[in-house]
């Protein structure tokens, strides 16, 4: 009996100190889980409203030469002169190609053969009329056929100076499309020069903003391929719009600088205006991830 009494005490000391225990933890996880009181955070509120902020858009252009021209025959005939290459630097008024005389040169001279025997003609009959030996009706046939020898001899010299062909202005050979023995017939190209001390931009403006333009307007302009930023003028703006593509053509000059080149891409800032938008400090936005955030006061909390 004295066995089994000390066994049942000693099993209720073990499970009163358990209790007691599992009590004491939970007051002290009851305690932990009450949140401490925070100080109160001291911010700056402000009052945004909805506004139209400026900005910019950007259209494509091309920079070309101001002066720029094709030249072609303009008579037929084998090239025998050729001066110039691509590249190569020329002024006003100098020789770019000459095309063989032969045949322009045997026309001119039955022209002036011509012009010759009716002049001595008419010479002939007025001298004739003044004895009364012919009459004015035939001298008037005779001056007649004077002036039109007159006007195929200057023809022919016409069509032979179309021979030498000269720089129409200084610049630079940027296409050769021919060479010496080619056969040259009228039309037919056979370089291109530009000068390139005066450039420009031709850009396609939209139609919705061509009449926020005007000549004169200095504009933004970014030259990729040159690493470039300058500013354009406007020259030009075209009085309508394509209909296919909703756009207008505008020309802005831009001074030379030696990385830029006809034919680079170009793109050109013109201003304008978004829809209306909420403008917050960006020191109130919270980035997260991928999302901001902003705190809004409402009802005082």
């Amino acid at each position: 009996m004295t066995l089994l009494y000390i066994r049942q005490a000693l099993l209720i000391v073990l499970i009163f100190t358990a209790v007691q225990s599992s009590g004491c933890k939970s007051d002290h996880s009851s305690a932990d889980s009450v949140p401490k009181k925070l100080p109160a955070a001291t911010v700056e509120v402000v009052t945004v409203s909805e506004t139209a902020p400026p900005r910019q858009i950007e259209v494509m252009g091309t920079v070309q030469a101001a002066d720029s021209a094709s030249i072609a025959a303009r008579v037929s005939g084998n090239i025998i002169e050729l001066p110039v290459s691509l590249g190569s630097l020329v002024k006003k008024g100098d020789l770019l190609a000459t095309i063989s005389a032969e045949e322009i040169t045997a026309k001119l001279l039955q022209a002036q053969a011509q012009l010759e025997q009716a002049t001595r003609n008419l010479e002939r009959e007025r001298n004739l009329l003044k004895k009364n030996a012919a009459t004015a009706e035939t001298v008037k046939t005779l001056e007649e056929s004077k002036r039109i020898a007159e006007a195929s001899y200057k023809a022919a010299r016409t069509m032979l100076s179309y021979t030498s062909i000269k720089a129409p202005f200084d610049g630079i050979i940027t296409q050769k499309m021919a060479n010496i023995g080619d056969l040259a017939t009228p039309g037919k190209l056979l370089l291109k020069i530009e000068n390139e001390t005066r450039l420009q931009i031709l850009a396609d403006i939209p139609e919705a903003l061509i009449l926020e333009l005007s000549i004169g307007d200095i504009l933004p302009v970014n030259i990729p391929a040159a690493g470039l930023n300058i500013a354009g003028k406007i020259t030009e703006i075209a009085p309508t719009a394509d209909p296919r593509s909703r756009t207008a053509p505008v020309k802005l000059t831009i001074q030379p600088e030696t990385k830029i080149r006809s034919g680079q891409f170009a793109r050109v800032a013109l201003p304008g205006t978004s829809g209306g938008a909420v403008m917050v400090p960006k020191s109130a936005v919270l980035s997260m991830g991928q999302l901001d955030r902003v705190f809004i006061v409402r009802d005082d909390t």
